[in-house]
């Protein structure tokens, strides 16, 4: 296996507008993904995701800047860097979303790269990628269900 980048494709029946929204914004990306968000939606914007109850010890608290807001097409951050540290491509994990409109609906296109390019060694590079895979396998269908809640709602 590779190990470079993941990918996935998800059909969400709900415009772009509204999917874009949901991939993000901290009151909706806390609903399908972190425990907590705390992020300001525009390019060079800096925050975190929380996954776990905070103040535990089993608490994980991950840093993100955003890289590129362009609604209702593309929402892209770096992740997963050490507290204090810019992102760069050598230190964090790129996400995109890519929102394409499909009959009523959307395609959501997620990718997420970087692993290679940490530098770790193969055990250590194969534990974080299957780590990410099977988060993302996990969060996706998440997502799916609130969209279809809060458009249902709406």
């Amino acid at each position: 296996m590779e190990y470079g980048s993941i990918e996935r494709e998800i059909r969400i029946e709900a415009t772009p507008e509204v999917v874009y929204e949901v991939v993000s914004r901290p009151e909706h990306l806390k609903e399908w993904w972190p425990d907590e968000a705390e992020l300001d939606p525009v390019p060079g914007a800096t925050g975190t995701v929380s996954f776990g109850v905070s103040g535990t010890p089993e608490a994980t608290v991950v840093p993100v800047t955003v890289v590129e807001a362009d609604p209702p097409r593309r929402f892209s951050f770096r992740w997963v860097y050490d507290q204090g540290e810019t992102a760069t491509p050598d230190n964090s994990f790129l996400v995109t979303f890519e929102l394409v409109p499909s009959g009523t609906g959307t395609l959501l296109r997620l990718t997420e790269a970087g692993f290679r390019e940490r530098g770790w060694e193969a055990a250590v590079l194969e534990e974080h990628y299957r780590d990410h895979v099977t988060g993302w396998d996990h969060f996706l269908p998440r997502l799916v269900s609130y969209v279809d809640r809060l458009v249902s709602t709406a």
